[in-house]
């Protein structure tokens, strides 16, 4: 049972609108524009390994994607799956990576081959391992009974190459399943119950920090080389103009009714979660304050203040 979906990254998406608010020739955009091509391929492997974790039987397991915890010394982790058991716990750590993969536990490395050249990436056993002893913290932490802690290295490529890795800790996705059954011969006895395990879960998604991360700040970006309006759907161009109760696309002709609500989402995701009236026109480049205040009124937004002052919040994503 599925108890946290895989939502796309919240690092996708800033970098996303970071890159859509970019000028095209401002000299961040192809070290930005790599970054996201990297996040998104990791994201796309970590979704690809879903389906086989879909042929494991529902109600003996509990999966949440994407979790992050503190530790009980206080330092965040992150865990790209996690599933339960009343037997055991398994970290998962996917990796998408391509090429011929040889991990080298001497000096705790993994080095790629790909077309003749050589690549050394982190080691991701001792990733996984640094993982299992925070959850290990967390866990003690919470006074619950104690549960073997198992992890494992999943690459999701399926034309990958795996050479010199340790048996049962890197394995292809296809064959996740069958060793996540091999695990459950190792560890027979069932030390939870349903609900000691159910209780478990819920503290986990309390307890869950999704990473914010500032890249205006990491890029040395500042908000005035952001680039302001409301950005075509279709396009993606920001060309938009408010014509008759829509917006219009200069470039594509295409009309929406609600196109300022991705305005709004990119000034979220890149300025700040709460916005007024005056930043909210100068953000989307209309003049109307009346305009603008029946344009956030129908959002239904949460806000604080009267007239004036009030700001409104940002609750992502805007629906």
């Amino acid at each position: 049972m599925i108890k946290k979906e895989r939502g796309i990254p919240l690092k996708i998406q800033k970098l996303k609108a970071l890159l859509r608010r970019l000028p095209m020739n401002h000299p961040k955009r192809g070290k930005i524009a790599e970054e996201v091509a990297k996040s998104i391929a990791g994201y796309n492997g970590e979704k690809s390994i879903d389906f086989h974790l879909s042929f494991l039987d529902k109600q003996k397991y509990i999966i949440l994607h994407d979790i992050r915890i503190s530790d009980n010394e206080g330092r965040y982790f992150q865990i790209d799956t996690l599933l339960l058991s009343t037997n055991f716990i398994l970290i998962i750590e996917v990796k998408n990576i391509s090429g011929t993969l040889f991990f080298d536990e001497n000096f705790h490395q993994l080095i790629r081959l790909i077309n003749d050249k050589e690549e050394a990436f982190p080691d991701p056993l001792l990733q996984v391992r640094r993982q299992k002893q925070q959850l290990q913290g967390w866990w003690n932490k919470q006074k619950y009974p104690e549960l073997p802690i198992e992890s494992m290295i999943v690459i999701s490529n399926p034309s990958t190459i795996i050479k010199a890795a340790p048996y049962m800790k890197v394995v292809h996705a296809a064959s996740l399943p069958y060793k996540i059954t091999n695990l459950n011969r190792v560890h027979k006895q069932e030390l939870l119950n349903v609900k000691v395990l159910k209780k478990i879960t819920n503290t986990l998604l309390k307890q869950h920090v999704p990473l914010e991360h500032d890249f205006l700040k990491q890029y040395g970006i500042l908000k005035t080389e952001l680039l302001k309006g409301v950005h075509c759907q279709e396009c993606n161009e920001i060309t938009m103009t408010r014509k008759r109760g829509y917006w219009y696309c200069s470039k594509c002709q295409h009309r929406s009714s609600y196109a300022h609500k991705l305005a709004l989402n990119d000034y979220a995701l890149l300025i700040e979660t709460k916005i007024t009236n005056q930043k909210f026109r100068d953000f989307i480049g209309i003049s109307s304050s009346t305009i603008a205040t029946k344009l956030l009124s129908e959002l239904n937004l949460k806000h604080s203040g009267e007239t004036k002052g009030r700001k409104y919040k940002l609750d992502l994503p805007l629906e």
